[in-house]
């Protein structure tokens, strides 16, 4: 009923309304050039992540003693991170998203710079590496994760407004009277439409880090918090894909619902699992 509610706003705007719609500033993607080398805005984008991440665990180093970490320790699993991170993410793309294209010309696989990244590969990603650092360093793998969840959402925040600048993974259409409702030239059309990527932004980045923060501000048991992120992510995500287009080359899927939906369920499922194991097992 949503996603019919959704679809039956009105689409196509008369040219006068579009002088009191909002449209989408069209920033050029590139931030600094310098001679050969451009420099993007999505690339600027994950380096703050990364940064991000690194201020806020030295912040929890110094304040929160009992996680145990030095500031070694997030230096390696910040290395780790990122691999986890880039490969999966682009695994995970191929994979859930586009399969045949990439068997048809494997090494397509290999154009990062044409885009083409997924959230839940890199999740993934990051769960295998998390578990190679928790084997290096002989630490338990849920321990890991607890301490590197409440650092994800602000990275996460900063990739969604990387996909808003570059003007991307726009929303589905909105009623036109909506006051934020924005005109994205990119998808070739006039119609109002979701400013999506603000959602994600304010959604999975800034609500999500400050359920996380606040809720590993004192000792939990191993695994609740990583519990809570699934959960928090999970839930979150699945919501804000009813504002979001789905991808052109699959449409939403069974039950009206999109890929992003489809893999973001087995993510709150997992969460309430952990969580509930986590607090049985809790002393």
């Amino acid at each position: 009923m949503v996603t019919q509610a959704i679809y039956n706003q009105p689409a196509i705007l008369p040219a006068q309304a579009l002088h009191h719609m909002l449209v989408h500033p069209q920033f050029d993607p590139v931030a600094l050039q310098l001679g050969p080398v451009a420099i993007h805005w999505y690339g600027l984008m994950y380096l703050l992540a990364f940064v991000q991440v690194i201020l806020l665990g030295r912040w929890a180093i110094r304040h929160r003693a009992w996680t145990g970490w030095d500031a070694k320790m997030l230096d390696d699993v910040l290395f780790y991170g990122v691999l986890g991170v880039v490969l999966g993410g682009r695994l995970g793309y191929v994979l859930f998203y586009k399969p045949a294209d990439y068997l048809a010309a494997p090494l397509d696989l290999f154009k990062v710079w044409e885009g083409g990244m997924s959230f839940h590969g890199g999740f993934l990603g990051v769960i295998v590496a998390m578990a190679l650092f928790a084997r290096r360093h002989k630490l338990r793998w849920l321990a890991v994760t607890d301490f590197i969840a409440p650092l994800v959402p602000l990275g996460l925040a900063a990739g969604r407004l990387g996909n808003f600048i570059n003007g991307e993974l726009w929303g589905r259409p909105a009623d036109p009277n909506l006051p934020w409702a924005m005109v994205f030239p990119q998808a070739g059309d006039d119609i109002a439409r979701h400013p999506s990527q603000l959602y994600q932004f304010a959604g999975e980045g800034l609500l999500l880090f400050a359920l996380l923060w606040l809720y590993s501000a004192k000792p939990r048991p191993v695994g609740a918090v990583s519990g809570v992120f699934l959960i928090g992510y999970g839930s979150l995500r699945f919501l804000a894909e009813f504002a979001r287009e789905p991808d052109a080359y699959l449409g939403l899927l069974g039950l009206g619902l999109s890929m992003g939906q489809w893999l973001s369920l087995p993510m709150v499922v997992a969460g309430v699992l952990m969580l509930r194991w986590a607090q049985r097992r809790a002393p």
